[in-house]
């Protein structure tokens, strides 16, 4: 809980033992402020302030003293927390990491850090890190040998694959891997036979991946932290930076105070960054397209749109406008509980201060709407022109480090890397860039003896999302698209306190016959005492043990450096992966094109073959050497505009923000802001892409009179492939080498052959020359046709707090989608039918806090952070406890209305949340039903806070595009314990 800190003399902060005397420490009652301080030898306010401390006390606070002799050596890498990306300097002495410094020159982070990233030095220090490889039996943790550990793994994986089939395994990565790893796990997988693979993102950012994507082409966020400082207007809708991505903050700032810009947060809860709010609007939890629809009622009542902008740039707005119609001020009152006159102020304050800046996170993803969500956002921005130019833009703050590389990377059911998907031509184009054979590749799905056809159909559907592993586990006959449930799963770098529906998780993991958990940290996969045998788990090391490249938000990319080896027993994902598939039969095919140094692959050679295929998205010219570069002259950029203003790489904006297009000669500096079309493509401009064809219901999709600076075709152009060079007359530009490539791809169809599927990158170069975009320049759709609702619309949450709505609004039909049922409106309807409302009054929702990051087991296992935030609490309104005779610091009980759920903890009684809605942090784990389970974690390892994870009491709801959970709105009771 939040709790004051008072001031003591003795700090302690370099005091050692304190894990291991609190692994002891708080069983039933969990460890409260004064036991924790005294086990521990800690002073209070010890840490208290840890966020602000200056670099020189982040020195003072280490623990190891640097020796008089040895030479030390600086090396740069990237916080592995949230995705702003922030520099953490490493500063080595006898191959030991001595102390820390924030990245001084660093043009994101600027010399700072927050609580989470000034404490990374201490997740190499291991003291709870798992040191060995280990095995469960008969409910009891032994240690083994890695020899033993991959023989026997892989002996049970084949045994899997021969008798049910490669689709009985499931792979779920992370989005703390690099680059290079997440795409060698999605290569693994693909080589395995199986789209059952998946990492974070399913549950935090899929939705804004689909709807943004279909909208204007890219999947990503649009502009840059630093690029905020442009803005002069802030909206804030689901999300938290202040302590959700706290560096991020200094951006927002100084745009507030440079230029006096408008600060609005729209949220349920009146967190640390609506503090900061010259607006704040407090809704119902799961309204938003209600109020954006409600803002932009007024927008066009008062014909404060972009007109030029939209006829030139948007399609489909009329058709907007006749839904808007709809949300009177009145209806989004009765619907949302914000007044009209609070949604108009915000209408006025975007109108009247562009460009505006509209910043979502999982406050908004995270719904049965999630999709709906983001196009709701993006049409709005699209209305005030406020998309592709500087200050403005959808500003998606992703949850992990690396969350946009990994997705980028393709570690997804329903997609190849770089978002090919998984038609024919996509795989056709992924077996030329592995140099195998196509028929090879489909033949590694399926059962044995199955028809070719059968196998490429099971190699072209989606896979089973994260967010419903456990439910492919406990699928029965026709219910699940594949041949056989899923029985075995290997997990690396995955907390299995991220879904919801937990008490369905732990059966499906009780009925798996085997489990392998891949991490520096055990995870609740591993502390499930439900379990007794078939589990492994294999310690990898931290991100600072390796090196590797990852994606910040902004789409910049940046190189880690190695600081110290990987430590105790643990190994690298990397080395991982090579022994699993050397195991496994095909690490020669899997490498074959990657240099391994004895067990070790060459990272370099990953990312190159990264950019060999990575067409789609403009990674071919973002090369391990350019970005080694980046790193090494940080101070040459630019602190706003992140352009290098000197130095060898000056024009280049840093990170190469993606798409970097062509041959790295040709020195493309990146798109520092997507879809502008004010800059030459060859200085990192662009329009909006050109991937649902050139018009529908008889209208254009392309551009009209708008087109790139330096374009040479000044109007709206489809995407470039060998048939549109023939049309234009610029075939004749390729040269032999590049021809040749061409129609080896094309064969008896050279027409066919794709800016996105050249190997030879001469249709992109001869686009780029005459000042084209490779990827057309096409209109955003404010109308998506291939989504379930084409426009968005308002639908009710299933488990909804207004039962008379779900008529009006309700959830979609049931249907089928990523192999498995899917029942949000007959859930719904069920629990209608059996008032739930009323057995469960109030409305759940669940959020971040600044000392923890996702599941929590790695930095709840930080004696920093856990110092700061020692318990897991329920936040609830002071009328709604006062009524129920909870206590500020009191036990409750939470209770679900699914499977009895029920979760206890201690109660923060706040005006932040309305009457009638509780916050529940979603780090925790350790307990359950309170009950502690410390001695379920391998011994040593457990972190030092537990507490009841949120998502025990989380209910059935998922996105119709994505399968994305529902997390931010469902139904519970609150009892004093």
């Amino acid at each position: 809980m939040l709790t004051k800190r008072r001031a003591a003399s003795d700090t302690g902060a370099g005091r050692r033992g304190m894990a291991a005397t609190l692994a002891n420490a708080g069983q039933a009652r969990g460890i409260d402020r004064r036991g924790f301080l005294k086990n521990s030898g800690l002073a209070a306010g010890g840490l208290a302030a840890l966020g602000a401390l200056s670099p020189t006390m982040v020195r003072k606070a280490k623990a190891d003293a640097i020796a008089r002799d040895g030479e030390v050596v600086q090396r740069k890498n990237i916080c592995t927390h949230c995705s702003v990306g922030c520099t953490v300097i490493g500063e080595i002495q006898n191959g030991v990491w001595v102390q820390q410094e924030p990245g001084w020159e660093s043009p994101i982070s600027q010399g700072t850090h927050c609580a989470k990233g000034a404490s990374v030095r201490e997740l190499v220090k291991g003291e709870r890190r798992v040191k060995y490889p280990l095995k469960l039996v008969d409910g009891e943790w032994q240690r083994v040998s890695w020899e033993q550990a991959i023989d026997e793994v892989g002996d049970q994986l084949l045994d899997i694959r021969q008798k049910d089939g490669p689709d009985s395994v499931f792979w779920l990565g992370s989005a703390k891997f690099s680059n290079e790893a997440a795409y060698l796990l999605r290569k693994t997988a693909a080589f395995w036979g199986t789209n059952n693979v998946d990492h974070q993102a399913r549950i935090c950012h899929s939705t804004t991946v689909a709807g943004v994507a279909n909208t204007w082409g890219y999947g990503a966020m649009t502009n840059s932290y630093n690029d905020i400082q442009n803005s002069k207007c802030l909206v804030i809708i689901g999300g938290n930076p202040c302590e959700a991505h706290p560096v991020s903050l200094q951006h927002m700032l100084r745009a507030k105070e440079r230029n006096r810009a408008p600060w609005i947060v729209i949220d349920p809860r009146f967190t640390r960054t609506a503090a900061h709010a010259t607006q704040y609007v407090r809704l119902r939890p799961g309204t938003d397209i209600p109020v954006v629809w409600g803002i932009l009622w007024h927008v066009f009542q008062n014909g404060w749109e972009d007109k030029e902008y939209i006829n030139q740039r948007v399609y489909g707005m009329d058709e907007v406008r006749a839904e808007v119609a709809k949300w009177t001020p009145e209806e989004v009152e009765r619907v949302s509980g914000v007044k009209g006159e609070e949604l108009y102020q915000v209408a006025k304050q975007m109108a009247e201060n562009r460009p505006a800046t509209l910043i979502w996170c999982m406050g908004a993803t995270q719904k049965t709407v999630g999709t709906a969500n983001v196009r709701c956002f993006s049409i709005l921005q699209l209305a005030l022109g406020n998309i592709g130019v500087p200050g403005g833009g959808a500003n998606i703050y992703r949850g992990h480090c690396n969350v946009q590389g990994a997705t980028d990377m393709g570690l997804d059911v329903s997609s190849l890397p770089a978002y090919y998907g998984l038609a024919e031509g996509a795989w056709k184009h992924w077996a030329r860039v592995w140099d195998m054979p196509y028929d090879w590749v489909i033949n590694r799905f399926g059962l044995e003896g199955m028809p070719f056809e059968e196998k490429k159909k099971l190699a072209e559907l989606k896979g089973i999302p994260t967010t419903r592993w456990f439910d492919g586990v406990l699928a029965e006959g026709d219910e699940i698209e594949q041949p056989n449930p899923i029985t075995g799963m290997v997990v690396m770098g995955h907390g299995g306190n991220t879904v919801t529906r937990m008490p369905d998780m732990i059966k499906g993991m009780e009925k798996l016959k085997l489990l392998v958990v891949i991490d520096p940290h055990p995870t609740t996969f591993a502390a499930i005492r439900q379990r007794r045998n078939g589990t492994y788990i294999l310690p990898a090391c931290t991100q600072f043990e390796t090196e590797g490249s990852r994606v910040c938000s902004n789409r910049s990319i940046q190189w880690g450096e190695k600081f110290v080896e990987p430590i105790f027993e643990s190994k690298n994902d990397y080395e991982i992966l090579y022994l699993l598939s050397r195991k496994l039969g095909f690490a020669d095919q899997l490498f074959k094109h990657i240099h391994v140094e004895g067990t070790q692959p060459v990272v370099e050679d990953i990312l190159r073959e990264i950019n060999r295929g990575s067409l789609s998205i403009g990674w071919t010219a973002i090369t391990p050497e350019r970005l080694k570069l980046h790193m090494r002259h940080q101070e040459d950029f630019d602190k706003i505009t992140m352009q290098a203003t000197k130095g060898p790489l000056k024009g280049e904006y840093y990170g190469l923000p993606w798409p970097a297009w062509g041959n790295p000669e040709l020195r493309h500096p990146g798109s520092p802001v997507l879809y502008d079309t004010s800059k030459h493509v060859m200085e990192g401009g662009g329009t909006f892409r050109a991937r649902f064809g050139v018009e529908h219901n008889g209208e254009t999709l392309l551009a009209e009179g708008s087109f790139s600076k330096g374009s040479e075709i000044e109007d709206g152009y489809p995407e470039f492939t060998m048939a549109v060079l023939r049309k234009l007359g610029w075939d004749q530009e390729l040269t032999p080498d590049e021809r040749r490539v061409i129609e080896l791809i094309g064969g008896n169809d050279v027409d066919s052959v794709s800016w996105a599927t050249d190997l030879s990158l001469g249709i992109q170069r001869i686009a780029l020359k005459h000042g084209c975009l490779p990827y057309g320049n096409a209109k955003a759709r404010a109308v998506a046709w291939n989504l379930p609702d084409p426009v968005p619309i308002h639908r009710e949450p299933i488990y909804t707090p207004r039962p008379e709505l779900a008529q009006a609004y309700p959830a979609l039909e049931n249907r089928r989608d990523f192999r498995l049922p899917h029942l949000n409106r007959g859930v719904q309807v069920a629990a209608l039918e059996k008032n739930i409302r009323e057995q469960f009054p109030f409305v759940y929702t669940s959020g971040r806090l600044v000392e923890y990051e996702g599941g929590g087991e790695e930095t709840r296992s930080n004696r920093w952070l856990a110092e700061l935030q020692q318990e897991m609490f329920a936040e609830i309104n002071v009328g709604d406890a006062q009524r129920l005779g909870i206590e500020d610091g009191g036990w409750v009980w939470i209770y679900g209305p699914e499977n009895n759920s029920r979760a206890r903890m201690k109660a923060l009684v706040t005006e932040r949340v309305g009457p009638g809605v509780v916050f529940l942090p979603f780090h925790f784990s350790g307990y359950w039903e309170g009950e502690s389970l410390r001695n379920a974690y391998p011994p040593g390892t457990d972190p030092i806070v537990l507490g009841a994870p949120a998502n025990a009491v989380t209910t059935y709801g998922y996105d119709p595009v994505t399968f994305m959970q529902e997390t931010k709105v469902t139904l519970c009771r609150v009892e004093k314990a």
